[in-house]
């Protein structure tokens, strides 16, 4: 199956797309970081929803072995450290629920 992507035009546009892949990529690994940390500190979990955090993980886990098929190292980078602050997450969710 062939893909039809439109290409920037020049290299500007490129490094754009680029810093704002990067944005995005760092934003949403990092937002994870909050939640694990206050997990680790007050062994709390009954608020979060554990459905939500394994079909989160599983979705994830997905991404990153998307990203090792296709060969993409920003996607593998970002879902491979956002991997590493949900599998923790949903472990303390399962062990003090």
């Amino acid at each position: 199956m062939e893909r039809y992507i439109r290409m920037p035009a020049n290299s500007t546009n490129m490094a754009l797309i680029d810093l704002v892949g990067f944005v995005a990529a760092v934003c949403t690994t990092i937002s994870f970081l909050p939640q694990a940390i206050k997990i680790i500190k007050t062994k709390h979990t009954e608020d979060l929803s554990l459905g939500m955090y394994l079909i989160l993980t599983i979705g994830i886990f997905l991404w990153l072995l998307y990203g090792i098929l296709i060969w993409d190292f920003p996607i593998i980078l970002a879902n491979g450290i956002t991997l590493t602050f949900t599998v923790p997450i949903l472990i303390f969710i399962i062990k003090y629920n």
